[in-house]
């Protein structure tokens, strides 16, 4: 999970600087805190945490979820794909699409009709992975800070 952790972390930190006031800092504590969390979710039975590794090495992972009726969200049950993400030293080589078609698959076995995720507003390599892959566009997040 370390590693995991690791990635955990590179993931808070692209984000924050995507933007941010919306996105939380990384900071030296996050890795092992990611790890720590993530952990805890792998006893969970509607958790899927996949992991892609290349030499015994963990180059990329995954973090979905089963999840059912929300009133918030205006949805029925559905998988959620919370997190994913690649080591960029290995980025560009199909190792994101492998780990998000194995997710898919792993949420549809799951009972998952469909499945929803949130993506950076600047994160054009992500939206372009989940369109080709048949997401289509149905929420805007907006914030406005309070000050």
């Amino acid at each position: 999970m370390p590693a995991v952790g690791r990635l955990g972390a590179l993931l808070v930190r692209l984000h924050h600087e995507f933007d941010a006031k919306r996105f939380i800092a990384a900071s030296p504590g996050t890795p092992k805190g990611y790890a720590s969390y993530l952990s805890s979710q792998l006893e969970e039975p509607d958790v899927v945490i996949l992991v892609a590794d290349s030499g015994g090495d963990v180059i990329g992972y995954t973090y979905a979820g089963v999840e059912g009726w929300d009133y918030m969200a205006l949805r029925g049950p559905a998988g959620a794909l919370y997190d994913i993400v690649v080591d960029p030293a290995y980025r560009g080589n199909g190792i994101g699409r492998q780990l998000l078609t194995t997710a898919l698959a792993t949420l549809k076995e799951r009972g998952a009709p469909r499945v929803v995720l949130s993506t950076a507003e600047g994160n054009d390599a992500a939206q372009h992975l989940f369109e080709s892959a048949g997401f289509r566009r149905t929420m805007i997040e907006m914030t406005r800070e309070s000050d």
